[in-house]
């Protein structure tokens, strides 16, 4: 592991901006959320819903990995794009 580094001015450097932190921490929320909401629908035998809720959790799964491909093409880790 390596070392945080800093700016000139002291601030960390991280190689993840807030926005896509929030992306992945709230769509791994919502994505379970649906889970639960698409299981509740399948046994209730409501297939709208079911239909509704797959492609919405297909939606969060895409931005999240966009929000880590980001997070890679920004530099610090193992597998960034440098």
């Amino acid at each position: 592991m390596t070392e945080e580094q800093r700016s000139p001015s002291g601030q960390p450097m991280v190689p993840a901006t807030p926005k896509d932190v929030i992306h992945i921490r709230i769509g791994s929320l919502a994505l379970v959320l649906c889970v639960g909401i698409g299981l509740l629908a399948g046994l209730t035998h409501l297939w709208w819903l079911t239909a509704i809720i797959t492609v919405v959790a297909f939606a969060l799964i895409a931005d999240m990995v966009l929000a880590v491909r980001r997070q890679r093409s920004l530099g610090g880790g193992p597998e960034s794009r440098e």
